[in-house]
């Protein structure tokens, strides 16, 4: 095998394994009426269902970052999509916000390694100079993951129902966990291989200690916190039940509109990546980023009554510009040492984590504080859940605003 060939199917695995988690963190929103009908769950239960699998993932990070330094990304992630074959198959059975929430929380055990093993591997397959661009290309195709969770999903469940296309994903699941662990290795051959020799519980806490230490982490955490999160509330939880209760949209017309925001959204990671090597600066890019977006969160807000066309074009549009965390991983990777990547951008991912499932269920009970009318709420409902995004975002960045730049090139002298 030649190394050329090598490096592509340790991509195409990577690959394999973040789509596999960006389908089910986007899964419920194209579903979430059939959810709600189905399974008797209320604005706030829906929340607390989707938010679930990002508690569970950032509980998970550090304990999957020693895994990491210790046993590698490779067997990491494929033991643990074991965990993810297993939550797929509950949801796919479940009658009631309980079962879905235990459902939740397992597939979330089960993608938790994913995102951030890939993170760890493409450190070690690639030049840090393109660090940031190969990253963004894993996370541009990630989101076949997003679009398969848009049209695709809505035309499965009307074909086999959405217990069907659940019990479809843990059979591909486990595809991708065999297929993981037979391809994938955790350091090129020309490259010594991690020292993965144990530690003491000491030694452990002496290494998560350091990475809590860096410094300049905290104000890199703030932004992490709340950047793709709001993306990520709106994409895979509101913006089809917004559709459905403003815009009477049925689930293959807002299927459509989540599947060109998807693919916006792909558009947008791939033109974020090469940024930070054209200007050399990160700060810079991730703070346009966070303003764009904010400012798309501030018009569906403010503006009452818009057409359904003024609608989606927002939403298209918050997916082309809302992406751009990945310069964030690339600020946050650029903190550690080899040593500590494991636990270093795991922790980074705890961030991000607890944002993922705090603002949906935040946004949850600002949208179940307005009264429904059969079943669907209001518009106000939809747009203060925009506004308290733009504001939670727009904080982040004031925060994030301290943190000194990381540039992929150093200055002249």
């Amino acid at each position: 095998m030649t190394g050329r060939t090598r490096v592509v199917r340790v991509f195409v695995a990577i690959v394999a394994a973040v789509v596999l988690s960006q389908f089910f963190r986007a899964s419920n929103g194209v579903i979430a009426p059939e959810l709600m009908r189905d399974a008797g769950l209320t604005p706030e239960s829906l929340g607390v269902v989707n938010g679930s699998f990002f508690v569970i993932l950032a509980l998970a990070q550090i304990p999957v970052g020693i895994a990491f330094d210790r046993w590698g990304p490779r067997l990491t992630v494929g033991w643990l999509t074991v965990l993810t074959v297993g939550g797929s198959l509950l949801f796919a059975v479940g009658d009631s916000a309980a079962t879905l929430l235990a459902a939740r929380v397992l597939i979330g055990l089960g993608c938790a390694a994913s995102f951030m093993g890939a993170v760890v591997l493409t450190s070690r397959w690639v030049a840090p100079a393109r660090f940031t661009q190969v990253l963004s290309w894993v996370f541009a195709l990630s989101n076949l993951g997003t679009l398969l969770a848009t049209t695709p999903m809505a035309l499965g469940s009307e074909a086999i129902g959405w217990r069907g296309v659940f019990v479809a994903a843990a059979a591909v699941s486990a595809a991708i966990g065999v297929f993981f662990v037979a391809v994938v290795r955790d350091a090129p051959p020309d490259r010594e291989a991690p020292d993965k020799r144990p530690e003491t519980v000491l030694a452990v806490l002496k290494g998560v200690g350091e990475v809590w230490r860096t410094p300049g982490l905290g104000y890199v955490l703030a932004m992490h916190t709340v950047a793709y999160a709001t993306l990520l509330t709106v994409q895979g939880l509101w913006a089809g039940a917004y559709l459905h209760d403003v815009h009477g949209m049925d689930s293959v017309t807002r299927g459509n509109v989540l599947l060109l925001m998807a693919a916006a959204t792909v558009c947008g990671v791939l033109g974020y990546g090469p940024m930070d090597r054209r200007f050399n600066t990160r700060k810079g890019v991730v703070a346009t980023g966070a303003l764009t977006t904010a400012s798309i969160l501030a018009a569906l807000a403010l503006v009452p009554d818009p057409p359904a066309w003024l609608a989606a074009g927002l939403l298209i549009l918050l997916g082309l510009v809302g992406h751009y965390g990945v310069v964030i991983v690339a600020h946050g990777r650029s903190l550690f040492s080899d040593r500590l990547v494991g636990r270093g951008v795991t922790t980074v991912n705890v961030a991000q984590s607890i944002g993922c499932a705090l603002l949906p269920m935040l946004t949850g009970a600002v949208v179940g504080a307005f009264p429904t009318a059969d079943g669907m709420a209001p518009e106000a409902a939809y747009r203060a859940a925009f506004g308290t995004l733009a504001v939670i975002l727009l904080s982040g960045l004031l925060i994030y605003s301290r943190a000194r730049d990381s540039k992929p090139f150093a200055e002249p002298a």
